[in-house]
């Protein structure tokens, strides 16, 4: 991808991003709470994983 394009790219997610968190900041914590949840879920899911390999 062109540099130019990542730029745009970047700066256009970024400039969401804040419009987001400014119109409606509880909905934008819960979203990104759902997202840590997530995220931690999945890495617990692959201890889990791996230790039921080891035993």
């Amino acid at each position: 991808m062109p540099p130019k394009i990542k730029t745009a790219l970047f700066w256009i997610i970024a400039i969401f991003l804040v419009y987001a968190i400014v119109t409606s900041p509880d909905r934008a914590a819960d979203l990104v709470k759902a997202l840590w949840d997530l995220i931690v879920n999945a890495f617990s899911s692959f201890a889990t994983f791996f230790r039921n390999l080891t035993e």
